[in-house]
């Protein structure tokens, strides 16, 4: 190893960062992030607020994530086909006019819950096109051998801002109004705005440009059916996309029913999982440029599973908060590896499509998942919706090691047979 290689593995999770381009896009997005959870806590609190209904809160993350679920491959298409800065820079310019359309009509204490739902859909729709390119453009920025280390750096950020969002929308709630807590998130979509436009073009590396040719799509599926490692870590992440991580609805039930809490306490809770997913990403971020076992991500994934389970009965807040960092450590270490890994695995000219069948299974599951779990929390009781989306993503990690134990199996019993064979041709000359 070379003493640059060194350096760099001492740095770990922060190599990223000796690249300009990536120091200021990483900036942006930081104030965009902390914008997303401001927005995210005031948007699960006025729904709550204007309809007592956690299953009216699935029924909110459902409309937000329908249409990636819907477009996800396509747009990731048009990720592999149009500079994906250029569609960056339209995304946050239509995000920050629906979410300022929102805090008008919130200010002047007109909205409804249909207004919520609509708005829920319609930054959905602007999210399928802005979510793969986002994921691909990682890849452009950041320097290739540190990859892994800019994704993991990019959770570790996106968690940081969790602990900052949730507790500023606390306050604007409390103070001003949920209006405003909009407003604000209106207001941090400028700076990812100046980010992309101050990122050196030169230093970028774009991915080559894929040509408009029919079976676009199933090239990449064909792609994916020959690397069945790549297909089974994106069907992991679609599991707990879809039941792991409906934070919005049980953790409202839990904070509004089981610890007779209010917005500050759904605050504090999100803040928990922060400070455990900022630790787990930079534990995941670790490796610089190492595409991470696939024993790693499940033994992440299984963790966060039964801490989940094991929150839904803790009986008081301390336990529960300490569990909450728990899960917030192994979801970020599961989320940053698997990221890393297919990213890492895939060829540059597939990259947006593959990131776009990523995010659609990711993101897309949710008008699956949530609207199930709020029912499951609204009759059940917040801390049986909670258990079940932790035992969900066992299940799938038990499945993954059921195949991985076969596939082994398979691979030895062919190996043995190869030797056998070879002994016995040995035997009879």
């Amino acid at each position: 190893m070379t003493t640059a290689e060194q350096d760099r593995h001492r740095r770990g999770a922060f190599a990223a960062l000796t690249s300009r381009n990536y120091r200021i896009y990483l900036c942006g997005q930081s104030l965009a992030n902390t914008g997303t959870w401001v927005q995210s806590i005031a948007q699960d609190w006025l729904v709550f607020d204007l309809t007592h209904s956690s299953t009216a809160v699935g029924v909110t993350m459902a409309l937000q994530f329908l249409p990636i679920m819907a477009l996800g491959l396509h747009t990731g298409l048009i990720a592999d086909r149009v500079s994906k800065r250029r569609i960056l820079l339209i995304t946050q310019t239509l995000n920050a006019v629906a979410t300022a359309t929102l805090a008008a009509i919130t200010i002047a204490g007109a909205v409804r819950a249909t207004d919520v739902y609509a708005f829920a859909l319609l930054s959905g729709l602007i999210y399928a096109f802005d979510a793969p390119p986002r994921q691909a453009f990682v890849a452009e920025v950041a320097p290739p051998d540190q990859l892994r280390a800019a994704i993991a750096l990019n959770g570790a950020v996106f968690q940081a801002t969790r602990l900052i969002g949730p507790a500023i929308a606390s306050l604007l709630i409390a103070n001003v109004g949920t209006g405003w807590a909009f407003a604000a998130n209106a207001a941090c979509y400028i700076g990812p705005t100046i980010g992309l436009l101050r990122l050196r073009q030169s230093e970028l590396v774009p991915a080559p440009v894929v040509r408009r040719e029919p079976g676009a799509l199933r090239t990449s599926a064909r792609y994916l059916r020959r690397h069945p490692d790549v297909l089974w870590t994106i069907a992991l992440v679609g599991v707990f996309g879809t039941f792991g991580l409906n934070f919005p609805i049980v953790l409202t039930a839990m904070a509004k029913s089981a610890f007779h809490g209010d917005a500050s306490t759904y605050g504090l809770f999100n803040m928990c999982l922060a400070v455990g997913s900022v630790a787990g990403a930079l534990v995941a971020g670790a490796g610089a440029g190492a595409r991470p076992k696939t024993s790693m991500i499940v033994v992440a994934a299984a963790g966060f599973g039964l801490l989940q389970t094991a929150a839904a009965f803790a009986p008081d807040m301390a336990l529960f908060l300490t569990l909450l960092c728990g899960m917030g450590f192994g979801n970020l270490v599961f989320q940053a590896m698997a990221n890393s890994s297919v990213q890492l695995s895939i060829d540059p000219e597939l990259r947006g499509r593959v990131m776009g069948l990523y995010m659609l299974v990711f993101i897309g599951g949710t008008p699956i998942g949530a609207p199930i779990i709020g029912a499951i929390t609204n009759h059940y009781g917040a801390r049986v919706g909670l258990a079940v989306c932790g035992i969900v993503p066992v299940l799938a990690v038990a499945v993954r090691v059921a195949v991985m134990a076969g596939t082994r199996s398979d691979d030895g019993g062919s190996a043995a047979h190869r030797t056998t064979a070879r002994v016995r041709a040995v035997s009879s000359n």
